[in-house]
């Protein structure tokens, strides 16, 4: 009998997400922008959440912001996630939150207002996913 090891979960790129994610390949960090009332948007979606318009482009984000909230994971979803991790909400510069891990810190360092930036690591071949790290 052969025990495979489980695989994290992956994202599944859409018409809509896809810009997205080719940018995480090549370690940039992309959210949309409304041409209408300039609000920051962010999951990608087909409509700014601020004023309804379709009118969004696609820009690249500094990737600084700062730890809004977060928690432990001490149970994990699948026996492919490694516990301790942190989960966060971080809330970019730019204006948009993202919900991600926070990586290279100690899981008792992680706190509210934390400055933290992305960095871009590859999880499957052709899957790479922002995660996000103590600013230095």
């Amino acid at each position: 009998m052969t025990i495979s090891t489980p695989s994290r979960p992956v994202p599944r790129p859409t018409k809509l997400s896809e810009p997205f994610w080719r940018a995480c390949a090549e370690g940039k960090l992309l959210y949309q922008q409304c041409s209408d009332c300039g609000g920051a948007v962010f999951k990608p979606q087909a409509f700014c959440s601020h004023c309804l318009s379709t009118r969004l482009s696609w820009h690249e984000s500094s990737g600084r912001g700062v730890v809004n909230t977060f928690s432990v994971v001490w149970r994990p979803q699948t026996p492919a996630f490694e516990v301790p991790y942190v989960v966060a909400v971080v809330e970019l510069e730019e204006g948009y939150q993202m919900i991600s891990n926070v990586v290279d810190c100690d899981v008792d360092a992680v706190h509210c207002g934390m400055p933290v930036t992305v960095t871009f690591r590859p999880i499957e071949q052709d899957v790479v996913l922002p995660f996000f790290e103590p600013s230095r």
